[in-house]
């Protein structure tokens, strides 16, 4: 049997690493455009490589992926991140966990991860041809790959061609349906100058709502102020979920901010009007009398008050009101999109209901197989996009080679 898989990121080496494991009469073959495989897992976490989340419940990791969640819940009970981490173990790269549930190798660096998937992809046979773009492919009694100068013809082909724009158009061509791609994972724009010289403050936790309407949306988690707005693990993830819905509104967008998660305008109000009863005669600006930086502190009471240099005793019940309304329910908006420059995905691809989960077969077109990205699943920050990429790697690596 000869097996073909275009592209040579994370699911297509998995994928073709389980094929050849599984049936190592198998000829099976990478197809890789650039000049070096597997970019994203080089470039992921920081150079670390954030290889998957330390949730081992299905039903929990499902709740991770805006979109595919569903279609992946059968598919975490067969291949879930306990079986990464024992897969990678098993040929000598234990992972570690951190604070917040991602896991990356014990190396602290990204190559570690790139080079297993290389030498156990060499020892199972796999072929790797690397500078070898694919042209474009076609089914008659066998697969037919165009390259540049010869065709390569395959019983079975497995695309894991992330969000590359030629293999969405061969995919058409083949009678499946596209969801539309747009990014997803990616940092807020804001020209606001409440956050003007803050960069590098930091907020954890905070809440970020995308709304008002019914597309109302929030997540809680740290929050960074950049040069050019708002990044952080609660952006990327409000990000993620309102992929969509921000493409349709071109990236600008209304945005509240709450800096003191658990507290509301009026609870605020009494904590502050305590403070100011505990200590009338200290500058309001010396300390937060909750838990925020100072810098963030001093540029809301700088805007928020007359006098930033006043007294707590001189506060007035307007100015409590207007500081606490500004620390719960700040407005923002939203003016384009950023990037998330360890990230690179997509929401949109192949129509999940065209694809077989137990296999990750194509119900249009025998033979044909999809893993990774180029599927219309998408996750949040954490190394929940890997975990696609490996799950689905693997249940297609073994179906395709039966």
């Amino acid at each position: 049997m000869r097996i073909g898989v275009i592209g040579g990121g994370a699911a297509g080496f998995f994928g073709a690493i389980t094929a050849a494991l599984t049936n190592p009469q198998a000829e099976v073959t990478i197809f890789e455009a650039a000049p070096e495989p597997l970019g994203k897992v080089r470039i992921s976490g920081g150079g670390r490589c954030n290889v998957t989340h330390h949730c081992f419940d299905p039903a929990q990791l499902v709740q991770q992926y805006p979109r595919g969640g569903r279609a992946l819940r059968g598919a975490f009970s067969r291949f879930q991140p306990e079986d990464t981490v024992a897969w990678f173990a098993a040929r000598g790269v234990p992972l570690k966990t951190e604070a917040d549930g991602r896991m990356f190798p014990i190396t602290d660096d990204a190559a570690t991860i790139a080079d297993c998937l290389i030498h156990t992809a060499r020892a199972a046979g796999v072929q790797v041809r690397l500078k070898t773009p694919v042209r474009g492919i076609e089914r008659r009694d066998r697969w037919q790959i165009q390259l540049k100068q010869e065709r390569w013809d395959c019983d079975r082909l497995l695309l894991a061609t992330g969000s590359n724009r030629l293999a969405y158009r061969w995919i058409e061509s083949l009678g499946h349906t596209l969801i539309p791609p747009v990014p997803s994972l990616f940092t807020f724009k804001l020209n606001d100058p409440r956050l003007r010289d803050l960069a590098g403050v930091s907020v954890d936790p905070a809440i970020v709502t995308l709304g008002p309407g019914k597309t109302k949306l929030q997540q809680t988690g740290p929050l960074l102020i950049t040069h050019w707005g708002l990044s952080g693990p609660a952006v990327l993830k409000l990000s993620a979920w309102g992929a969509r819905h921000l493409h349709d509104q071109r990236y600008h967008a209304p945005l509240t901010i709450n800096w003191c998660p658990g507290e509301t305008p009026d609870s605020l109000r009494q904590i502050l009007a305590a403070t100011k009863h505990a200590t009338p005669k200290r500058k309001v600006s010396t300390a937060p009398p909750v838990p925020l930086p100072k810098r963030l502190w001093q540029r809301f009471v700088a805007l928020n008050l007359a006098n930033p240099d006043q007294l707590w005793a001189h506060l007035s019940k307007a100015e409590l009101l207007s500081l606490a309304r500004e620390l719960t329910q700040g407005q923002y908006h939203i003016t384009g999109k950023g990037v998330f420059k360890e990230e690179f995905v997509t929401c949109g691809g192949v129509e999940l209901k065209e694809v077989d989960f137990k296999t990750l077969a194509s119900r249009r077109c025998p033979g044909l197989y999809f893993a990774g990205e180029v599927l219309d699943v998408d996750g949040v920050t954490g190394g929940f996009n890997f975990q696609n990429a490996w799950t689905t790697g693997w249940l297609a690596g073994r179906a395709i080679a039966l």
